[in-house]
C-alpha cells in the first residue's frame, strides 16, 4: 500500500504525501479497509502552520520503524482541520472528553465504525514530559485492540454514547449575563501587560470589541480602558510583525513579547476589525493605523492574482521556530547605518544577549517609541529578511476565514476611506463567488479545485460578508445576496429545536452532527447567524428577521449562562438587540448617492428608501432620515 495524499490539494496533507506511513484522506475506503483487515484507525488531525504538528511528523511520522508499525497494525488518516472543521469538531470533544485536555496535533484512535475509544495531541519520540513515547502508546493500544477487543468497543460505544447526548439545556437566569462577562473579564484582566490571564495569551479580538462596544453603551471607562490598553500592548509587542506588519497566533509569554510565530487568516482579519472599532470608539490614530498595516500585510503577501486571500503563513524555517522573525544584534548592524542601528536598537530591545533564545524578537514594549519614524530602517530590515529566508505559505483560500477577512476590508474601507481596502474586498467576494458557489452551495476550501460542501460558519461569516460589502458600498446587490443566503443557511442547518447545526442536516457523515455554541479562537457561527439576522432587520426592516433573531439569541442565551464571556458575539447581538445601531434612511434626490458611502458614519445602518411619500426630498436634495436610541431627528440634507 502507498501514502494516498499525493493527490490532495491540502497543503498540509501534501506535507506528509512522502511519510513512510501510508496514509489516507477521510474517506469510506480507509474504514472499509479497517473493518476487512480488522484494524483500528489512527487518525491524526492538523493544520500546515502548527509547529507541533511539525515535530511530530519529524519525529514519528517520518521515522520508518514508527511506520512499519503503524502500517502493519493500524490504518492511518490524515486530515486537514481547516478543510474539516466538522471531523476536527466531533473529535476534539471527543479528546478532551477522553483526555481532559485538546489542540494539535491531535492524536485519535477509532474502531471501524468511526468511534473513538482513546485521544490525546502530541506524543514524543521518546518518553519525556511524563508521556510514554508514541511508538510505546502505539504497542499498547495495539495489544489492547488484540486482547480486550470487547472492552474497547464498549468504551468507544460509551463515549458515543456520552457524546451523542442532547445537552440539558436551561432557561434559569443567574443575572445579566452581559454584565456577568464583563465582570468576568475585569477579574482575569492583567492590568501591568495587558489581556487577560496568564501565558499563554491569544488575542480573542471578538472579546475586545465587545468590550469596547460594551464600555461605550454603558459609559464605562473602565472596559474601554481594559480593550485599549490590551490592544496597544499587542501592538507594541512581538506578536505584531514590526517589519512585515501583521499579528502572530498567540503570545506564549504574558508580556505579548515572545509569540507563537505562525500567522494566521483568521486572526489579523478579526483583529483589523478590532482596532477598526477600537479607532472608531477612542479615535487614538495609533489603532487605525495598525488596523492598516494589518491589511497592508494581508493585501502584500496573503492575496492571490484573483483576490482570494491565503490561510497562514508558518512559523518555522528549516525547522527552527521563529527563525524568520528573529535578528542578532550583528545583523541589524549590517543591515543599518551605525547612527541608524544605534537608534533602531534603542527602540526595539535589541541586546547583544538577545531577548529570545540569544536572538532578539523585535518589540517597543520597554521604548513605547510607537510614533517614532522608522520607515527607512523597516523597509531596510524587511528587505533583509526577504532575502535571508522564505516563508511557508499555506496557499488554500478558505470561504469562511475568506468572508472573515472581506467584511474587515470593508469595515476599513468605511473608517479609512481609502479606495485599496475597498477593492480588495470586492475582488476576493468576486473570487469566492466565481469559485467557491454554486445555486445553492457554498463550498468550504479551494485549491485548484473546489473541496468539501461548506459548513456553517461558511454561510453565516459569508452573509457578514455581503452586509459589510452592502454598507462600504451602498448597493443593493449585496444586501439581497444576503438575504438569499440567510434563507439557504436556514433550509440546510436549521435544527428543529432551535440553532443551527455545523453540517447539512442529514449530510453529516459521523456519529452526530456538531453544533457549536461558544466561540473559539473564530467566533461561534450560531452567534455570527444571531448577529445576521438583527443586521438584516435593522436594514430591511423585515420583522421576520427580528423574530427569528430573539428567538436563536434565546436559543444560544441557555448555553451561555455557564461562561457568558465565552460567548462574546452572541453578547454583541444582544448590546445591538438592547441598543441598535444610528439607523439612516437615506432618499435620493437630484444630487444622487454619489458621494454618500464616504460620508456615513461607521458604526450605522444604513437603508436606501424609495418611500418618497412618507420620506420625501427637501428641496429636492437626497435627505437623511436619522435615529438613534428610539429617537428620530429632523430630516437633514446635511450628515
Amino acid at each position: 500500500m502507498k501514502n494516498r495524499l499525493k493527490e490532495s490539494t491540502s497543503p498540509y496533507l501534501m506535507q506528509h504525501a512522502d511519510n513512510p506511513v501510508h496514509w489516507y484522506p477521510w474517506c469510506e475506503e480507509a474504514f472499509e479497509r479497517a473493518k476487512s483487515e480488522d484494524k483500528p484507525v489512527f487518525l491524526s488531525i492538523g493544520y500546515s502552520a502548527c509547529h507541533w504538528c511539525h515535530v511530530m511528523a519529524h519525529e514519528s511520522f517520518e521515522d520508518e520503524q514508527t511506520a512499519r508499525f503503524l502500517n502493519e497494525h493500524f490504518i492511518s488518516v490524515k486530515v486537514d482541520r481547516e478543510e474539516r472543521p466538522d471531523i476536527d469538531s466531533v473529535y476534539m470533544e471527543a479528546c478532551i472528553a477522553i483526555s481532559g485536555s485538546g489542540g494539535w496535533p491531535m492524536s485519535v484512535f477509532l474502531t471501524p465504525d468511526k468511534k473513538p475509544f482513546f485521544a490525546g495531541t502530541y506524543f514524543p519520540k521518546e518518553q519525556k514530559y511524563g508521556m510514554p513515547s508514541f511508538l510505546q502508546l502505539l504497542e499498547t493500544v495495539q495489544a489492547e485492540w488484540k486482547m480486550n477487543r470487547d472492552g474497547i468497543v464498549s468504551s468507544a460505544e460509551e463515549a458515543v454514547r456520552l457524546l451523542s447526548r442532547k445537552k440539558t439545556r436551561t432557561k434559569e437566569e443567574k443575572g445579566d449575563i452581559i454584565k456577568r462577562a464583563a465582570d468576568d473579564f475585569l477579574k482575569s484582566y492583567d492590568d501591568k501587560n495587558g489581556g487577560f490571564g496568564m501565558a499563554p495569551k491569544f488575542p480573542m479580538p471578538h472579546n475586545l470589541i465587545f468590550l469596547l462596544l460594551y464600555g461605550k453603551q454603558m459609559q464605562e471607562e473602565s472596559i474601554i480602558a481594559m480593550a485599549e490598553h490590551t490592544l496597544m500592548q499587542m501592538r507594541k509587542g512581538g506578536i505584531f510583525d514590526h517589519i512585515g506588519y501583521g499579528f502572530s497566533r498567540y503570545s506564549t509569554d504574558e508580556k505579548f513579547l515572545a509569540p507563537h510565530f505562525e500567522k494566521m487568516l483568521y486572526d489579523n482579519a478579526l483583529l483589523i476589525m478590532a482596532y477598526a472599532v477600537a479607532y472608531d470608539v477612542t479615535k487614538n490614530e495609533i489603532f487605525l493605523l495598525t488596523a492598516e498595516q494589518t491589511a497592508e500585510y494581508i493585501r502584500r503577501e496573503m492575496t492571490n492574482e484573483k483576490g482570494g486571500f491565503y490561510s497562514a503563513q508558518d512559523a518555522d524555517v528549516d525547522g527552527e521556530e521563529g527563525k524568520f522573525y528573529t535578528f542578532t544584534q550583528a545583523e541589524i548592524d549590517k543591515v543599518l547605518e551605525q547612527s541608524q542601528a544605534a537608534r533602531f536598537k534603542k527602540a526595539f530591545d535589541v541586546t547583544e544577549q538577545g531577548n529570545f533564545e540569544g536572538t532578539n524578537i523585535l518589540n517597543l514594549l520597554k521604548s513605547g517609541a510607537l510614533t517614532e519614524d522608522f520607515e527607512a530602517q523597516r523597509q531596510a530590515m524587511f528587505a533583509y529578511r526577504k532575502q535571508r529566508a522564505k516563508l511557508h505559505t499555506d496557499d488554500k483560500i478558505l470561504t469562511a476565514w475568506n468572508a472573515l477577512t472581506i467584511a474587515a476590508f470593508a469595515m476599513l474601507y468605511r473608517i479609512s476611506k481609502k479606495e485599496r481596502y475597498l477593492k480588495a474586498a470586492c475582488d476576493a467576494q468576486s473570487f469566492i463567488e466565481a469559485h467557491l458557489t454554486d445555486g445553492e452551495t457554498i463550498f468550504a476550501s479551494y485549491r485548484e479545485k473546489v473541496g468539501n460542501h461548506g459548513f456553517l460558519d461558511d454561510y453565516a461569516f459569508w452573509i457578514t460578508a455581503l452586509i459589510e460589502m452592502y454598507h462600504a458600498t451602498l448597493d443593493k446587490k449585496y444586501l439581497e445576496k444576503a438575504e438569499f443566503w440567510c434563507a439557504v443557511a436556514e433550509k440546510k442547518y436549521k435544527a428543529p429545536e432551535g440553532g443551527f447545526f455545523l453540517c447539512p442536516v442529514g449530510e453529516e457523515g459521523l456519529f452526530k452532527n456538531p453544533m457549536e455554541t461558544q466561540d473559539g479562537a473564530i467566533p461561534c457561527g450560531n452567534s455570527v447567524m444571531a448577529y445576521n439576522l438583527l443586521r438584516l432587520y435593522a436594514v430591511t426592516e423585515n420583522t421576520a428577521y427580528k423574530s427569528k433573531a430573539e428567538e436563536q439569541i434565546e436559543f444560544l442565551k441557555t448555553a451561555a449562562q455557564s461562561y457568558p464571556a465565552a460567548h462574546t458575539v452572541l453578547l454583541l447581538a444582544m448590546l445591538l438587540q438592547k441598543e441598535p445601531l444610528t439607523h439612516i434612511r437615506v432618499v435620493s434626490g437630484e444630487n444622487g448617492l454619489s458621494d454618500l458611502k464616504n460620508m456615513l458614519p461607521f458604526m450605522a445602518d444604513i437603508t436606501i428608501s424609495e418611500d418618497t411619500k412618507n420620506m420625501p426630498c427637501l428641496d429636492g436634495q437626497t435627505t437623511y432620515y436619522v435615529c438613534r436610541r428610539g429617537t428620530c431627528a429632523v430630516p437633514t440634507t446635511h450628515l
